[in-house]
């Protein structure tokens, strides 16, 4: 199989499974207590701590484990709501991962009023638009997707926290794709992660809170991770989230999608790559394929080993189109025939090459299904 659906989730690394194993063998121990494989098992967390502030520009103080970005999100969201009720406002974008848009439907359905930015064709939000929203009144929080998680458009955060820090609104960062694939430049009052989308295991994330930030935490109990998160840790999770963190300290290359999406083109030249002249995680490549059906499309890829996706893995078996693609202008035909193809650094270059072949072979197979007559130069 060529695994190019890193976007969705990663492969564990083998180093990260080798971090897990003594506290999945050996040492069970609870981290709170006080006995030596208690205190061995708090060492690791706290080491943990350590690595994805390292990766995150912050401070060890300033991570807490989650189970996941989506935790971390409505932790963020519950807080701000109740912690600034004189401020109703909440602005985000018309293309966030689906967390966000449901805190932003609650956070509607309470009695807040909420800003959808737009994205236009490029993707990337206008900030024109921003400062007048948040000129329009009291904002308590701008909560951005930092990458799109369908077309790897990367939002200016740096400017988008100036402009809502000038208007005293926090920002909230869904930095899940951006984590060890780019470079994070801006700091924010809150910033989410996952670790499955950098080769940790699933069920293990992060929140970062701005140590000079006001918090209330969502999960309520025996006060661990000084009491904003209660909850016994998730201790061979947070092992191999920390591993995870060291091994992505260096970003990925964006040479493997560069000659992927080169080699689909010089063959196919009508093909449309999304947020192509926008910055763009160097990992993934969301690309409309005209006149070809995305779910054929990903049959015939599955039988030829190929693994991509026709947009999010969370909205995998919905029939609506997506709502990114929408945002940027595109209808529902244009989505229907969209896929995308993430990489990651467990990928290798051979596979790259191989992947421009299968999907053209694909394409062309599909056209000649349907009757059409096929101007593609299938590779040998």
């Amino acid at each position: 199989m060529i695994y190019l659906d890193a976007n969705a989730t990663t492969p564990l690394d083998p180093a990260v499974l080798e971090a897990m194993l003594p506290f999945l063998r050996e040492n069970q121990a609870n981290p709170s207590s006080s006995y030596s494989t208690g205190r061995q098992a708090r060492r690791a967390v706290e080491a943990a701590r350590d690595a994805v502030a390292a990766l995150a520009g912050a401070e060890a103080r300033e991570v807490v484990f989650t189970s996941c970005a989506t935790e971390s999100i409505n932790t963020v969201h519950e807080s701000v709501w109740h912690l600034w009720p004189e401020k109703p406002l909440l602005i985000t974008t018309a293309a966030e991962h689906a967390a966000g848009l449901e805190c932003a439907r609650r956070w509607q359905r309470r009695g807040g009023s909420v800003h959808h930015l737009k994205t236009g064709q490029s993707g990337l939000i206008d900030l024109a638009e921003l400062e007048a929203a948040l000129k329009s009144a009291p904002a308590a929080l701008v909560s951005v997707l930092w990458a799109n998680n369908e077309t790897g458009v990367i939002q200016p955060m740096r400017e988008i926290t100036a402009l809502a820090h000038a208007h005293g609104a926090l920002v909230h960062a869904d930095a899940v794709q951006m984590i060890g694939k780019a470079r994070l430049d801006a700091e924010t009052d809150f910033l989410s992660l996952s670790g499955h989308k950098f080769h940790a295991p699933k069920g293990i994330g992060a929140l970062v809170v701005n140590r000079h930030v006001r918090f209330e935490p969502l999960m309520l109990g025996g006060g661990q991770e000084s009491g904003r998160r209660s909850g016994t840790e998730n201790v061979p999770g947070i092992a191999g989230l920390g591993k995870a963190a060291e091994l992505a300290m260096k970003p990925c290359g964006s040479e493997l999608r560069d000659v992927f999406e080169r080699g689909i083109r010089a063959q196919w030249p009508e093909v449309v790559i999304h947020g192509q002249n926008a910055p763009r995680l160097p990992t993934t490549s969301s690309i409309c394929m005209p006149g070809i059906d995305a779910a054929g499309m990903l049959i015939l890829l599955d039988q030829a080993g190929v693994a991509c996706s026709a947009g999010s893995a969370c909205h995998t078996a919905a029939l609506h189109p997506s709502h990114v693609l929408e945002a940027m202008g595109y209808d529902a035909a244009h989505a229907g025939s969209t896929l995308r193809f993430s990489f990651s650094r467990l990928n290798t270059m051979e596979e790259a090459i191989r992947a421009v072949e299968i999907v053209l072979q694909a394409a062309q197979k599909l056209r000649l299904l349907a009757g059409a007559d096929s101007s593609l130069v299938v590779c040998a």
